[in-house]
This record gives structure tokens, C-alpha cells and sequence, in this order.
């Protein structure tokens, strides 16, 4: 029983240890992965972005489980920025994601946080709330493409 558990142990610290890269089979798998998932969260905030704005119907239930969507998707992409996969299919990560990497992390864990916080906001039904939260949100996407994307 003891060999059973050390070996249970040991497979569970490797899975632990690998690299995110490992979760992929290609570099261009984790490339697909991360721009899916952003597309996702894009569309999914862009839906409550354009209600804050006026230029959709406001809609609660829509803004909520929108938002809902977004939040989830926020947590998603980030570790498909694994080592190797700068280059590859319609890449537009900047080389500085990889160079400074505490810096990209800082930002995406922003992104997170805003994207909860729009989730919270849009659970009111304030739109004024809603807005507010709106605007933090699209703050720190435009700040993380300034700095990681290329046009």
C-alpha cells in the first residue's frame, strides 16, 4: 500500500510540474486554444459593452449570463502562452509576453479580476453599475494589447 501511494504521489507531482506547453501537442494547438478562448471572452463582453453603450437594447438576463461567460473565458486563455508557441498561424502576441513574462501575467490576472467584477456588476441590473465596470474592463484589455499585441 505504501509503494501505491508513493507512486500515486510522484505520477501527481509530474502532472503537476509539467509545463503548460505540455498540455498541447503542438505549439500551434495552444495558439488555436488561446485566440479561441479570447474570441470567446471578446464576444461574450462585447455583448455587454454594447449594451453599456446604447448600441444594443438593454437586456439583464443577456447582460448576465454574458458576463458570466466572459468571466469564465478570462481564465482560460493565459496558460496557452507556454514557452514556443511565439510563432506560428496568425500569431499577434508580441515577443515581450514571453520576455516579460511577470508583466503579461500581471495584466492578464487584471483582465480576471475586472471580468468578476463586470460578472458582479451585471447580476444588479444597474446599468450606470454595469457601465462603470464596463469601462475597467476595456481599460485593461486595451492596456495588455498596447503593450502584447501586434496590430
Amino acid at each position: 500500500m505504501k509503494q501505491f501511494i508513493a507512486i500515486a504521489t510522484a505520477l501527481a507531482i509530474t502532472c503537476i510540474a509539467f509545463p503548460a506547453s505540455a498540455q498541447f501537442a503542438k505549439a500551434e494547438d495552444a495558439i488555436k486554444y488561446r485566440q479561441s478562448a479570447l474570441f470567446v471572452m471578446q464576444q461574450n463582453f462585447g455583448r455587454v459593452a454594447a449594451m453599456a453603450s446604447g448600441k444594443a437594447p438593454f437586456d439583464a438576463k443577456v447582460a448576465a449570463d454574458s458576463a458570466a461567460v466572459a468571466e469564465f473565458a478570462a481564465r482560460l486563455p493565459w496558460t496557452a502562452f507556454a514557452d514556443g508557441t511565439d510563432k506560428g498561424r496568425d500569431n499577434r502576441a508580441k515577443a515581450e509576453i514571453w520576455s516579460d513574462k511577470a508583466k503579461f501575467n500581471e495584466y492578464a490576472e487584471k483582465t480576471q479580476l475586472e471580468m468578476s467584477k463586470l460578472a458582479a456588476a451585471t447580476k444588479t441590473g444597474n446599468l450606470d453599475s454595469i457601465k462603470s465596470a464596463v469601462g475597467a474592463v476595456g481599460g485593461t484589455c486595451k492596456t495588455c494589447h498596447d503593450a502584447f499585441r501586434k496590430e
